[in-house]
């Protein structure tokens, strides 16, 4: 390839504010929830680089004619790739595309295909775009995007901060994750955290049902939470974790007391039983992602301890992303920790995301 962007390279990056800022010439995005892809075409080629410098091509082979057909000859764009499920961002499903057989691939891209979110435009023809400021770049991002037709899409972009916020409150239906706000004077900076997020955050109170060791073998590395469903099974509902050095001490030292000696009286006694997750959300439920590894090595807790927790979501029946320990909750009872406190936004379609107007 001889583009005047050259690969690899890293997507600008966003740092985590408190709300909607209210002040500053920015533009503000629907923030996805999939996976970050920079784009390279010259001619016939076309290369999908990720977040991590890692090529994606082999494992998204249904996009490269739709992008064939819809970007310039030479260029290079910034975007997400996603992949929708009834209408709805499925990240499940689109974290199932990086597989290795390409048999596999090659089944996944006609079941779940995936679609690209044009975000960013780096350079066009000979034209480095990458010091110029925003503004521009959107502009000329727009101008191109102006034929794109499913599966590749323009980012809405608005300028208006009521509307940022509708979609703020609104767009979380279609599983999407809070907005992006773009000063519209920088530059593109790879790598660089010069953009805002602002996510989703909430706290529920949670059961503490077990722990696993941190990977050095000091301290407690995650914590097994969980939910009482309708039924009052106490349901998994994923980790909380990234605890600090000091605090993965002391939890072994406050967990202790709550140790079960007869694993047999534990909720999720047989997890390690395939069978037995075919109705719950026990931890250690066999996939391929768990090949290789021991999720067996965790210690079982009585169920009694109650923590506040903050969490951004809640995809089919867990917690989505970091899960962070707030507090202990001695106040709560763990039986009424349930799924009821949890707030679910209304549902939206991508289609009606990616349609509106900025």
């Amino acid at each position: 390839m001889d583009l005047p962007v050259t690969r690899p390279v890293k997507p600008m990056l966003a740092k985590a504010v408190d709300g909607i800022p209210e002040i500053g010439d920015l533009a503000f995005e629907p923030k996805w929830d999939g996976f970050r892809c920079i784009v390279f075409r010259d001619g016939d080629e076309v290369h999908l680089g990720s977040r991590n410098e890692k090529p994606l091509t082999r494992y998204f082979p249904e996009l490269i004619e739709p992008l064939l057909a819809s970007l310039p000859d030479r260029c290079v764009v910034d975007g997400e790739i996603i992949v929708t499920v009834d209408d709805h961002l499925g990240f499940d499903s689109l974290q199932q595309r990086i597989h290795p057989a390409e048999s596999s691939v090659t089944k996944l891209s006609v079941e779940t295909p995936a679609e690209f979110v044009a975000l960013d435009v780096l350079a066009v023809n000979d034209t480095d775009l990458t010091d110029e400021p925003f503004r521009d770049r959107r502009q000329i991002h727009e101008a191109i995007g102006a034929t794109f037709e499913a599966p590749i899409h323009l980012v809405p972009s608005t300028l208006d901060r009521e509307i940022a916020h509708d979609w703020y409150v609104r767009f979380e239906g279609a599983g999407l994750d809070g907005l992006i706000a773009k000063p519209r004077d920088g530059t593109y900076l790879p790598n660089k955290r010069v953009q805002y997020k602002v996510k989703h955050t909430r706290t529920a109170d949670v059961v503490i049902a077990g722990y696993r060791l941190h990977k050095d073998g000091e301290g407690v590395g995650s914590m097994l939470v969980g939910l009482h469903d309708e039924d009052g099974r106490l349901q998994h509902m994923g980790v909380a974790s990234s605890f600090k050095t000091s605090l993965r001490q002391e939890l072994i030292e406050t967990l202790a007391p709550f140790i079960v000696e007869g694993p047999a009286d534990h909720p999720w006694s047989e997890w390690m039983n395939p069978e037995a997750h075919t109705e719950g959300l026990m931890p250690g439920g066999p996939n391929r992602w768990s090949q290789g590894r021991d999720t067996a090595m965790w210690v079982p807790l009585t169920s009694q301890l109650v923590a506040e927790v903050k969490h951004e979501a809640v995809l089919k029946g867990r917690f989505r992303g970091t899960t962070r320990f707030v507090r202990w909750r001695p106040d709560r009872d763990a039986d009424s920790c349930a799924y009821a406190q949890l707030e679910v936004a209304a549902p939206v379609g991508i289609s009606e995301v990616l349609g509106v107007e900025g």
